[in-house]
């Protein structure tokens, strides 16, 4: 099977990804007052922001520790957003290098998204200690952290994949990419917790928050970090294994997609 090969290939050439990561670091803290500490600063910042439009502008949210649990979920968020973002970009980015020397050109996307996935990693000490100093309990459950990370890692390559290789010949998908995760921000529970959905809402006898997961692996992949992080718990396993599943099936797709068409990115860059 050539994807199996591709994906051999790509294994013998793991030094590789691993400068591009290393240089992904540097490039993001390069020249930056405040270097790594960015990515502990920016969470908090959006976290004390909508904790007080909520919590006393709006008086809107009576959940406790309303800042833990956007957190929470921020922080997997924006590790999406950053990774798809500048991932799909990866290639186009890249394209002096991919010029000039042969190297698997799935290395670029995900370099980039493993230099995120640090930066998600880094920022997680960060709401630990701030939930100690909450008063928000950590349980047992916080041992299954990978299983959700994991899920949302196989999701973010596959959409990274697909997004750049459109990239490449569509120089407009970004646009079209950014008014998409506006409103995927929005459906997707970040700010409001999923059990907060209008329980009459139905549509062919299934409710508001069932639909959310079915259609938005996000809304499932960001329940689970507030299950584990914020409730203490695990809850939607159910809905979690589809959405194993569904990112599973979009990282084949993806790969098999950016493969088809990786032959013809030298020469379009």
């Amino acid at each position: 099977m050539q994807m199996w090969q591709d994906l051999k290939e790509l294994w013998t050439y793991r030094e590789l990804v691993y400068n591009l990561v290393r240089r992904n670091l540097k490039t993001r803290y390069k020249n930056s007052l405040l270097g790594i500490v960015w990515s502990w600063l920016n969470p908090l910042l959006m976290m004390l922001i909508f904790t007080i439009v909520f919590n006393v502008l709006w008086e809107r949210s009576n959940m406790p520790n309303y800042h833990i649990f956007f957190l929470s979920a921020i922080l997997p968020w924006n590790f999406f957003v950053n990774s798809v973002m500048g991932g799909m970009a990866s290639i186009v980015n890249g394209g002096h290098l991919i010029k000039k020397v042969y190297f698997p050109r799935e290395a670029l996307p995900l370099s980039l998204v493993l230099s995120n996935l640090i930066n998600f990693l880094i920022a997680l000490p960060v709401f630990f200690i701030l939930a100690l100093i909450s008063g928000v309990r950590v349980t047992w459950w916080v041992l299954l952290l990978p299983i959700p990370i994991l899920i949302e890692v196989i999701f973010i390559l596959g959409m990274v994949l697909l997004l750049s290789t459109l990239e490449v010949f569509y120089r407009d998908t970004h646009m079209v990419m950014n008014a998409i995760i506006q409103a995927w921000f929005f459906l997707t529970p970040i700010i409001y917790p999923a059990d907060s959905l209008s329980p009459e809402f139905e549509f062919m006898g299934q409710s508001a928050k069932t639909w959310l997961f079915r259609l938005n692996p996000m809304a499932s992949i960001i329940n689970t970090y507030q299950d584990i992080l914020y409730n203490g718990t695990l809850t939607a396993l159910d809905f979690l294994s589809r959405t194993a599943v569904t990112a599973l099936l979009i990282l084949i797709f993806g790969y098999w997609f950016f493969l088809r068409h990786s032959g013809k990115f030298g020469e379009t860059v």
